[in-house]
């Protein structure tokens, strides 16, 4: 029911195909994020249109709301939400644990309250499991605890913790059509994230996600720590790097071996009123792009550059008008699917080693260009 095959690999890049349930993945791949199950201003159909093939979305907030057993009784998340495409959903994990002054952490599970009514709530590796059976994802994660970039003893208690509640999420696991992944923490020290990975890795599960990146840690040891962990990952399973979706680091992430990635970085961005271009970053808002007869970016083929200007969607924005946000949404998300579907081609080639440094240039080196909404969100 699962099955990955490498069917290229240049370098540590991989190209690749996994198959679940509802469809095969091309990897390397970006998730555009449904939070709760929508992709915030944007249809199924325009998801498919620009060329999305996974979407991910949240555990803990579907569980507030509606329920994960209204889900499950209206068919489904692919049903309740109309796509029929492959879905991931995280454990709920992440979120429990950002919410530092409302929840209370022990070795069984988590308490906490919700972040809607204040209402007390319990999560356990096998609450988790059982929610994410109810939502019906084709891929689901291990109920595991972020680690802290900045304080090493806590990343050692949760990465232990971690461990452990992996392994309570692989007993707890019923569903045969659903992929469960371990997740790998370790902070930013490498021997803690040596040890995740391979305790991880020796739990078989059909892919291995990899946590507590793009929290707070420089760009540097988010590279050093993928550095330290992919090389000990089984090659025959997909590696999933959770929460991370600037063009430069997807860049670098495929260079290092991942294949599967998610952000909210687009969408929100979009609500910024900001947008991805080959000439930088470009906040729409600005009033030099009043009279601009040009599209977003010239090179790209998205249905908001093939049909509006610049001069349009600042219009939309300064009129307050929401078809602001799906056309901008339309555009960045396109932009980042359309960047894996580039470097699928170049290392089928054999030449993504050789496209890597003029990627990185252009997203890179021009991210600083009229940026005005900051990158970790």
């Amino acid at each position: 029911m699962f099955d990955f095959k490498i069917t290229s690999q240049n370098a540590r890049a991989r190209a690749g195909v996994f198959t679940t349930p509802h469809g095969s993945l091309q990897t390397p791949v970006f998730a555009p994020v449904g939070t709760q199950a929508t992709v915030k201003t944007l249809t199924p159909a325009q998801l498919v249109e620009l060329g999305a093939t996974l979407v991910l979305s949240n555990t803990y907030h579907l569980y507030l709301r509606p329920g994960d057993d209204l889900v499950a009784e209206l068919g489904g998340l692919h049903r309740f939400m109309r796509w029929p495409h492959p879905m991931l959903t995280d454990s709920g994990g992440y979120q429990v644990f950002s919410l530092a002054q409302t929840r209370q952490i022990d070795d069984d599970g988590v308490t906490f309250k919700s972040h809607i009514d204040g209402s007390t709530h319990r999560f356990t590796p096998e609450r988790s499991i059982r929610i994410q059976e109810n939502l019906g994802a084709d891929i689901i994660m291990a109920f595991d605890e972020c680690s802290d970039p900045n304080d090493h003893e806590y990343s050692k208690v949760a990465t232990e913790r971690t461990h452990r509640w992996a392994e309570r999420s692989v007993r707890a696991k019923r569903r045969a059509d659903q992929a469960l992944f371990g997740i790998v923490q370790g902070g930013i020290n490498p021997e803690l994230r040596a040890k995740s990975a391979q305790f991880i890795s020796s739990l078989n599960t059909p892919g291995i996600a990899i946590g507590g990146l793009s929290v707070g840690e420089t760009k540097d040891e988010m590279r050093a720590m993928l550095d330290v962990v992919t090389p000990i990952l089984p090659e025959d399973k997909p590696r999933y790097l959770m929460g991370v979706g600037t063009p430069e680091d997807l860049i670098d992430g495929i260079a290092r071996g991942v294949d599967i990635f998610d952000c909210v970085l687009p969408t929100r961005l979009a609500r910024h009123h900001s947008a991805f271009s080959s000439e930088g970053r470009l906040n729409l808002m600005n009033a030099s792009f009043a009279r601009d007869p040009r599209p977003i970016d010239a090179e790209c083929n998205c249905y908001t550059c093939r049909t509006f200007t610049r001069a349009y969607i600042r219009h939309l924005i300064v009129a307050k008008e929401l078809l602001a946000g799906t056309l901008l949404s339309i555009h960045n998300l396109r932009a980042l699917v359309r960047l894996m579907e580039d470097i699928r081609i170049y290392i089928s080639e054999g030449t993504y080693e050789d496209h890597k440094a003029s990627l990185l240039d252009k997203w890179e080196n021009n991210a600083s260009k009229n940026l005005n909404v900051p990158l970790n969100l």
